[in-house]
């Protein structure tokens, strides 16, 4: 049996003022939402309790869905390089980025880069990021145990007031490629993405633009499970595979206090082994009690033969 740990979405704090001239961009909205809600929200002390239940819970691998930072500051990143250090190696965490780590238009020599090994796959001659550093870098590939990872960046620079999020034809056409391979492999195929990719998740201008695109991909080529984050709930749906529907997990985010009715910070434990003709998925959900102030399971259940 492998374990597979899944969190999102922790919108780092702990970030000072910025340079003025850092905010004359999208970037003045996003700082004044942090200064009126958002940082009573997102707390560091909620996080670090989440991550210590997951060092505790041991498993054998963490992924890591998107949206560490909040207005993609310089510091923000460098910030995220320590705390991602904190989960563990890169070899044992996957990340991928969301729409606040792509907030607006920088080199990625000057942000992600910080995070690079985190984001490789396992050959990077497969990958061949181009010379900006992400032309071609997703998705990328990590076997781990019965289990490939295959990370999809659907995180793009958007105008004011819009958290939307898009995958492109290039990634999408990779991604067919890999799902038909690894299928021949056999391996328990999972997709992160941090945009949900079912239809009507969330509000048009947070959503995932070509979601039918993706969804048509899964369709044709399958995939055992996708999981995303950005929508700050926990989500079981199904989207289409050419034999069996495929399970979407979204997962709450690790740092928050409850607020607007969505949940206080966890974590999801995706438990993988073979079963009959097909795989048996047991799914734990965790998250902090406020009562106790400790982590604790809240849910779990099976999905079994789950072969797309």
């Amino acid at each position: 049996m492998f374990t597979l740990a899944h969190l999102s979405d922790p919108h780092l704090s702990g970030w000072s003022m910025p340079q003025p001239t850092a905010l004359l961009s999208k970037r003045v909205l996003g700082f004044l939402s942090w200064q009126l809600r958002r940082r009573f929200v997102h707390r560091q002390a909620v996080l670090d309790l989440v991550v210590a239940d997951l060092a505790a819970s041991r498993p054998d691998h963490v992924a890591v869905t998107g949206d560490i930072t909040n207005i993609s500051l310089p510091q923000e990143f460098a910030n995220a390089a320590l705390w991602l250090q904190r989960i563990g190696p890169p070899d044992y965490v996957s990340v991928i980025p969301g729409n606040h780590d792509r907030y607006i238009a920088r080199p990625w020599s000057r942000h992600l880069a910080l995070w690079d090994a985190y984001m490789t796959g396992d050959d990077p001659s497969g990958t061949a990021p181009g010379d900006d550093g992400e032309t071609g870098r997703f998705p990328y590939l990590r076997r781990r145990g019965p289990l490939a990872l295959i990370g999809v960046s659907s995180a793009k620079p958007m105008p004011y007031n819009s958290a939307a999020g898009h995958v492109g034809p290039e990634q999408l056409a990779r991604l067919a490629a890999l799902l038909a391979r690894l299928e021949a492999e056999g391996l328990f195929r999972v997709v992160l993405i941090h945009h949900p990719p079912q239809s009507h998740a969330t509000h048009g201008h947070k959503a995932l633009i070509d979601a039918a695109a993706f969804r048509e991909v899964v369709a044709q080529h399958g995939a055992e499970l996708v999981l995303h984050g950005h929508t700050h709930r926990a989500h079981l749906d199904q989207i289409a595979g050419p034999r069996h529907r495929v399970p979407v997990l979204g997962v709450p985010s690790a740092s928050a206090r409850p607020y607007g009715g969505k949940p206080v910070g966890g974590y999801h434990l995706y438990r993988v082994d073979r079963g009959g003709t097909g795989w048996q998925l047991e799914i734990e959900t965790r998250a902090l009690r406020l009562q106790s102030g400790s982590v604790e399971t809240t849910g779990r259940f099976r999905l079994a033969n789950q072969v797309s």
